[in-house]
């Protein structure tokens, strides 16, 4: 029994190890998320009696979206952990058994028996002694065995109540993205640059075959006003925020799975993102344009242009001085049901960033690469 006892414990010690050297901790980072949710819901609440709702209600978006990307993480770490202790478990099944086995059998016969041996009183002293040095070893491993198993418990009640704070975050989120659209429509505190020339830009659109040559028209149509200034735009240069929360899916000039090249980022974005603007900026056009469905082109510094294009929902109004991180419009696509939002997570397959955003930036009628400015990253 004693030769099996100490068998087992090596043969377990790999799966010891495995519990023990989770990388990060799937729950503490689902609760996080869901302090970030309950943070968003109260942003909320308050956002109505702010001085600046639209600026409330940006923020609330953006507190909703972060907490709703933690906590999806949060659940993908715990299928992945759960499913990582359930193979390890499997490849030792019959190593546990046995040392359940033998701990069974340790509780039930009296200690006098287990120091028995058929050699004699110098075989029962060995054998006590050699008992004496693995009895606590095997209950140290058994210790965390039931760990482990605790854990496996704790992974599968995280996952099984989140479909509440799941659906909370994804209520509340929409929530404030309809108070947006309103605060947005009702607002008329923002200074203008100049005013629309809806004819000259109707006429524009009907001659113009391609982006650049639009972009490039634009520049014809500010008329006499004064262009903003290129030092702050300029010095902000590598520092700038992507305008949407997302990953970086294809870079300037690289080509598409048709060979297609593009001068200009596509960013990977879940459905309904908030779609803000990196730098304050003057907006040039917003609405449909050729294949690239709603547009919003800016203006951050003279002769400068900014072109966001993919949206669905486009805010405000051409001529109109935009800050830093005001909103520009929504990605387009619906938030997935609780149930399918969770089945994804679980089966670990298939991206949740469905929507993307074309970013294009033109100095001087010429298309740069965006990289130069913006904060970057690729999963």
């Amino acid at each position: 029994m004693i030769r099996r006892a100490g068998l087992i414990l090596c043969l377990l010690s790999g799966l010891c190890a495995t519990a023990a050297s989770a990388a990060t901790d799937p729950v503490l980072t689902a609760r996080r998320a869901a302090q970030m949710l309950d943070q968003a819901a109260l942003a909320l609440q308050q956002a109505d009696g702010a001085h600046d709702r639209v600026a409330a209600l940006t923020r609330t978006i953006s507190a909703y979206e972060e907490g709703l990307v933690a906590i999806r993480e949060g659940l993908r770490r715990a299928a992945i952990r759960e499913q990582a202790i359930r193979l390890e478990f499997d490849a030792r099944r019959e190593e546990v058994s046995r040392l359940i086995g033998v701990l069974q059998t340790m509780q039930r016969d009296p200690e006098t028996l287990l120091l028995l041996h058929p050699s004699g009183p110098v075989g029962t002293a060995r054998a006590g002694m050699m008992l004496s040095e693995v009895t606590p070893a095997i209950q140290a491993r058994a210790e965390e065995l039931r760990a482990t198993l605790e854990e496996l418990t704790l992974l599968r009640a995280l996952q099984e109540s989140a479909a509440g704070t799941l659906a909370a975050g994804l209520s509340g989120a929409q929530a404030a993205r309809t108070r947006l659209s309103q605060a947005i429509s009702e607002r008329t505190d923002l200074p203008r640059r100049f005013a629309a020339e809806p004819e000259k830009l109707r006429q524009l659109l009907e001659s113009s075959d391609t982006l650049e040559s639009f972009a490039s028209g634009l520049t014809s149509l500010q008329g006499d006003a004064t262009r903003p200034a290129t030092a702050g735009f300029d010095a902000a240069r590598g520092a700038l925020p992507l305008p949407v929360q997302g990953t970086l899916l294809r870079r300037y000039d690289e080509a598409d799975a048709a060979g297609i090249r593009r001068p200009g980022l596509l960013i990977a974005t879940r459905p309904l993102a908030l779609v803000t603007t990196p730098a304050p900026a003057t907006i040039r056009y917003r609405g449909p344009l050729l294949d690239y469905g709603n547009v919003m082109i800016l203006e951050p510094a003279g002769d400068t242009l900014l072109v966001l294009a993919g949206l669905s929902q486009v805010y405000g109004e051409v001529g109109e001085v935009l800050p830093a991180g005001a909103p520009v419009g929504l990605m387009g696509g619906a938030d997935p049901k609780v149930s399918a939002f969770l089945e994804n997570v679980a089966e670990g397959g298939g991206s949740d960033r469905s929507e993307t955003l074309y970013i294009e930036l033109r100095q001087g009628n010429a298309p740069v690469d965006p990289a130069q400015w913006f904060r970057l990253t690729k999963e």
